[in-house]
């Protein structure tokens, strides 16, 4: 709405003189409509966009405050103000509750202040109606957002694990060794594109969906997620080891959540796994205490310099510009596990390995 636009301004009195007194006083100012009939008051809103109504209190047929009761749902927007001769604190407090008025001034008003006050009122019916249509704005982008994400997981990611079930086919039936080394390397870029794209769908789950607590067995948990990175051709020499010593076999958990932090957890141990040691490995160990769940990842990899542990839960940060990773997959760590209301640490050595340790509240019902 351009700043230069009049604004449009309804008054409803019963007395003639009051109506004739605005319009004389403010006309070259605002556009005014006036009337005695709260009726008729009603016609005009229906014909006219108003930005300001003012409305005395008293009134033979109806209240000002009734009146604003009686328009508010089909006229939420134009700003209400209340004019009245009389003192009258409980019709305040009614206009305030039942007809959400803006200003509350008394006759005689005072010519300067109502123009300054007409003009506030204004400022806020432009402020509310921009802040609606950023609203409506908002509301699209996260509808595109949604579409997108739901694109992302499946016509993206479909022809993605297409390609790398065709690839593994190929290397079991035979390849020519001198196209070999080739291969990897389509396998690689395509299988770090499909880590990025699984990340982005996790990201967008994770700041959407609210926490839902289920039943939740910790021994299915762990072995659903080993089990999806067991067949990863980079985990062939891989040790998983399992260490549930819970007092009992299933909790209320966020389930959702939970598979995506240890699905990263467990996917870095792999991805940054040190070949040069005899094995490699990753123990999950999940134990409890009164109050929460401990679970405990630690792998003997590559390990994290003491400088970038610092940043490592940062979004996109990557050790190296090389690091085959997306740089987002322990920020979602730390994400999932804070909406659980739990907390993480980390402790790793260069050459040794890295221990994330991570405890979640438990609910007692």
């Amino acid at each position: 709405m351009k700043s230069t636009q009049k604004i449009h301004v309804l008054y409803l009195d019963d007395e003639e003189n009051n109506l004739h007194s605005f319009r004389a006083t403010f006309r070259r100012d605002f556009k005014i409509f006036t009337t005695t009939s709260p009726t008729e008051a009603v016609e005009i809103l229906k014909k006219e966009e108003i930005h300001v109504i003012l409305s005395d209190q008293k009134m033979p047929s109806l209240s000002g405050v009734e009146f604003f009761e009686l328009i508010l749902q089909d006229y939420p927007e134009p700003i209400r103000m209340l004019l009245t001769g009389f003192a009258d604190i409980e019709a305040v407090i009614d206009a305030i509750n039942k007809g959400q008025i803006f200003r509350y001034l008394q006759k005689p008003w005072n010519e300067h202040d109502l123009r300054i006050t007409i003009q506030n009122a204004f400022e806020m019916f432009t402020s509310r109606r921009a802040l609606e249509q950023k609203t409506r704005e908002l509301e699209k982008a996260y509808d595109e957002l949604e579409k997108f994400v739901y694109s992302a997981s499946h016509d993206l990611r479909a022809p993605l694990v297409s390609v790398l079930g065709i690839l593994k086919l190929a290397k079991e039936e035979g390849i020519p060794e001198e196209s070999a080394n080739y291969f990897s390397m389509i396998e690689t870029t395509v299988g770090k594109l499909d880590g990025f794209v699984q990340n982005i769908v996790n990201y967008y789950q994770n700041m959407k969906k609210g926490v839902l607590m289920v039943d939740t067995d910790l021994d299915l948990l762990v072995d659903g997620v080993f089990g999806t990175h067991r067949n990863f051709e980079a985990s062939s020499s891989f040790e998983f080891v399992k260490e549930i010593n819970t007092a009992n076999p299933s909790y209320k958990l966020d389930e959702l959540r939970m598979k995506m932090v240890l699905n990263n957890l467990v996917s870095n141990a792999i991805k940054y796994q040190d070949r040069t040691k005899d094995k490699q490995f990753i123990n999950i160990n999940i134990t409890n205490s009164e109050d929460n769940l401990v679970i405990t990842a630690q792998d003997n990899g590559v390990g994290i310099d003491a400088e970038s542990q610092e940043k490592v839960f940062d979004m996109f940060f990557r050790v190296a510009e090389d690091d085959m990773g997306s740089g987002i997959g322990l920020y979602i760590v730390k994400e999932a596990v804070e909406k659980m209301n739990g907390n993480i640490h980390l402790e790793s050595t260069q050459g040794v390995g890295t221990t994330f340790k991570i405890t979640i509240p438990l609910t007692h019902e």
